[in-house]
């Protein structure tokens, strides 16, 4: 078998390493919506996909649907019913895809008349003691969400007809602050109803503020494990134009991630070049040294031939 198969059968193997490099090195983008996703009905939303500085081409698109625009952000000028749902994105280089970013879920509210929030035994808790928040609708709703303004995302309480019970025990002065609810049907998750009336809870006899401790986060088996994507990070109002996800803030450079998976591939590309070079050379001098050695026999044949016979006189 002659040595340049093998050599180009290692070159060939070489290239594909770095092609399924190249192609697995490509995060995920970042989806966000500004300023919330949480957006009153007739009101603008953005949302914009942030993935690396050199991208060929961006995609953004609304699940079962078959909407979709390549560009790397949406405007909705003014929110409606059928904006509402899950959305993804994704971008090109060359000619692979990225990964699809994490799903959004983008509430329209305002659908439905706001729920009424109120503290039992009261609004102002002394330090230790168990308070709980009400949350009441007029529809039969099966779904009930509480903010608290700060938080990084919502609480789960005990679900009843009309409303639901979230039970804050042994209040602290990080429980001091404004909560919000919302209410919604599970059949129409993306549509929620406006949020209550802000309900100040206050703990007495503490003398730190709510702005001087850190909050406490909701726990893993709170409402924001089943919806990841809705987390506010800034106050919330009635308004909701303040509440917001920031996967990846705009303009920063990208992760760590990122860079030191284009380091390997670049440090995988010259060593295959090296490897490329190297075998291409073994291969030229083994070929050499074949030729050689089928040549040499003839030779040596050629000066262990007899002489002719001379001739007569």
């Amino acid at each position: 078998m002659s040595p340049a198969l093998p050599t180009f059968f290692c070159l060939g193997l070489c290239v594909l390493r770095v092609i399924q490099a190249q192609i697995g090195s490509f995060p995920k983008p970042s989806l966000q919506a500004q300023p919330s996703s949480l957006v009153a009905l007739e009101q603008s939303v953005t949302l914009r996909c942030q993935g690396p500085r050199v991208v060929d081409l961006y995609r953004m698109e609304k699940l079962k649907s078959e909407e979709y625009k390549d560009q790397d952000f949406l405007l909705i000028p003014r929110m409606k019913i059928n904006n509402a749902g899950r959305y993804r994105c994704s971008y090109q280089n060359g000619s692979h895809w990225s990964p699809p970013s994490d799903h959004l879920e983008l509430i329209a509210t305002g659908i439905y008349s706001k729920p009424s929030l109120s503290a039992h035994p009261s609004s102002a808790v002394p330090p230790g003691r168990d308070v709980t928040l009400k949350c009441q609708s007029p529809k039969s709703f099966d779904q009930f969400v509480l903010y608290k303004e700060g938080d990084t995302g919502p609480y789960k309480g005990t679900k009843r007809w009309y409303g639901a019970d979230f039970l804050i025990t042994k209040v602290t002065a990080a429980h001091s602050g404004t909560y919000q609810c919302y209410s919604f049907s599970s059949s129409f998750p993306y549509l929620w109803s406006a949020p209550s009336d802000p309900l100040v809870l206050v703990v007495t006899g503490s003398s730190a503020t709510p702005s001087q401790v850190p909050m406490e986060a909701p726990s893993p088996t709170t409402e924001a494990s089943r919806r990841p994507s809705i987390l506010p990070t800034t106050k919330i109002s009635i308004t909701e134009k303040s509440m917001n996800i920031t996967v990846s803030p705009e303009g920063s450079s990208p992760p760590f991630g990122f860079s030191h998976q284009h380091y390997v591939k670049r440090n995988l590309i010259r060593i295959c070049l090296g490897a490329m070079i190297i075998i291409f050379l073994v291969g030229l001098l083994v070929e050499h040294w074949h030729s050689r050695k089928k040549c040499l026999p003839h030779r040596i044949r050629a000066v262990q031939r007899p002489l002719p016979p001379l001739p007569l006189a």
